[in-house]
């Protein structure tokens, strides 16, 4: 039965390939060569002909695509033999560009998000991307907001200015996919595209994103699939999406994206599953936030992701907006999906969009490695002291040598260890905590004079701190005794004793020899 299906499959293509050849003059970012249209024809491979049918699904059945840029994820979904959509397989995508948030643009490297139709014209084998499709951006509803933009595809070469970009193995079995869909009869097949998995979770994350009232909208669409396990029908009016709706008996108005919308209705099975479902999600949600789940962070400079399955194979490379680099050694270990090749950009930080660093109010200081914090009394002070805390860093300049010397002994006290290197976060500027010197190791032109003042200081201020401690008293106001000379004194006291105990010894050697001398005596 399978061969028999991969037989037939390649039939068709041959007698198809002329039909995309005379449509292929699409391009796919900025596609201008021609290429060998045989990898337009290429038959389903016979695993994939295995699970569609482990799947009960016939080749040519309709399909139906998901996409996800946080999970950088790509879903393909067919038609079963019981009329509703099953999942076909996931592809990890290799790049995407751009923020989260729909197209508005020309230029703005950003991949649209929606609801779009791929229809066979829209299918380019000639793509200098390996394989592409244009995904139809900008549809009826990016058009009525005066969105701009053009041929934004996904294609293979694992390169996005604005595109979905897969590897060419994994466009190559997509574009085979998609073609015998149109040779089983559709017409066209949908494309969604969202910003992550419409969960509870994930909307709260980013409830503070400027983009969530459209968020909200495109849902109310992965809605209806979720619980019909259809393709939804699209519409559009009052500058909105409107889902499986159907003009009501009467209404000569059709759907227009700028107009007003007609009187409709919504099935009533389908509007009573979805508002059940929005329900749950939104009482999730509120739970969540109460909770106080944290937010997604916005504007982070870094354009757009990169699946992990990628990410780890590349020198340096990391997942972007994608999601999390954790696991990246282990997912190391997995098969990649494709071709990566030498020329691949992984995302980084677009330092141009990064808020600009404050001015430094002197000089700038010699960069200094930040330090991870540490627990403890000293710790925190010296953190104090330089203008920093747990989470935050300061790029003030440290004090001239010479007023480190007139410090208060604690900042010598309190003085951190050597410093290590901190990992910046990804995208973020990089900044750095200054901690100020041990005043022992302060120089200037009177060191002599300043090493002995700084080194007493610590034992002089216990001796203070047991004296009285009035504020008007008279030790504050005397003059402070001279600590050179006391240091000086202390060291012939101790030489004077040292002499007094040499001279001991010797009179006791003395008394010894006389008394052995006399005991001799004695006994001749």
């Amino acid at each position: 039965m399978g061969d028999a299906l991969i037989y037939r499959s390649l039939a068709r293509s041959l007698v198809i390939s002329m039909t995309f050849a005379a449509t292929a003059l699409l391009a796919g970012c900025n596609d201008s060569s021609i290429t060998d249209n045989s990898r337009a024809t290429q038959p389903l491979s016979p695993r994939l002909v295995s699970l569609m049918s482990e799947k009960n699904m016939d080749p040519q059945s309709p399909m139906l695509i998901r996409l996800f840029k946080t999970e950088a994820e790509l879903e393909v979904w067919k038609q079963t033999r019981s009329g509703r959509f099953a999942l076909l397989k996931t592809y990890p995508i290799c790049r995407w560009s751009g923020d989260l948030g729909p197209k508005q643009h020309e230029g703005d490297r950003q991949a649209p998000e929606g609801f779009y139709s791929i229809t066979p014209a829209q299918m380019n084998p000639q793509s200098a991307y390996y394989l592409s499709f244009n995904t139809g951006y900008p549809n009826a509803y990016d058009r009525s907001l005066g969105h701009t933009g053009s041929q934004l595809m996904v294609h293979g070469d694992c390169s996005s200015r604005g595109c979905y970009a897969m590897t060419d193995e994994q466009i190559a079995e997509i574009y085979t996919i998609g073609r015998e869909s149109f040779l089983g009869g559709q017409t066209a097949f949908q494309f969604q595209a969202f910003p992550f998995r419409m969960t509870a979770l994930n909307m709260a994350r980013h409830r503070n994103n400027p983009n969530m009232p459209f968020w909200n909208m495109i849902k109310e669409g992965y809605d209806h699939f979720e619980v019909t396990r259809q393709e939804p029908r699209v519409d559009f009016c009052e500058h909105k999406y409107v889902f499986d709706a159907t003009p009501s008996s009467g209404s000569y108005q059709a759907f227009q994206a700028s107009a007003a919308c007609p009187a409709y209705s919504i099935r009533a099975d389908i509007a009573d599953a979805v508002r059940s479902r929005r329900q749950q999600d939104a009482t999730e949600y509120a739970r969540l936030v109460a909770r106080g789940t944290p937010v997604a962070r916005l504007n982070s400079g870094i354009d757009g992701g990169m699946n992990k399955v990628f990410a780890s194979r590349l020198p340096g490379g990391n997942t972007g907006l994608s999601e999390s680099e954790q696991g990246l050694s282990v997912t190391a270990m997995t098969r990649a999906p494709g071709t990566i090749p030498a020329s691949v950009n992984p995302p980084r930080a677009n330092l141009a969009a990064l808020p600009a660093e404050p001015a430094p109010r002197s000089a700038p200081p010699a960069t200094v490695p930040s330090r991870a914090p540490v627990n403890g009394f000293l710790s925190s002070l010296s953190r104090r002291l330089s203008g920093g805390s747990d989470d935050t860093t300061s790029s003030l300049a440290p004090p001239p040598a010479a007023q480190l010397a007139q410090q208060p002994a604690a900042r010598g006290i309190a003085a951190a260890p050597a410093a290590t290197p901190d990992s910046p976060h990804v995208g973020a500027p990089e900044t750095t905590r200054v901690t100020f010197a041990k005043p022992l190791l302060v120089r200037d032109a009177d060191s002599s004079a300043a090493r002995n003042t700084v080194r007493n200081a610590p034992k002089n201020a216990g001796k203070d701190r047991n004296k009285d401690s009035k504020p008007n008293s008279s030790r504050n106001a005397s003059k402070p005794k001279d600590k050179t000379s006391s240091h000086t004194a202390g060291k012939d006291r101790a030489k004077d004793r040292a002499k007094d105990r040499a001279k001991d010894r010797a009179k006791d050697q003395k008394r010894a020899h006389d008394s052995s001398s006399s005991q001799s005596a004695a006994k001749g």
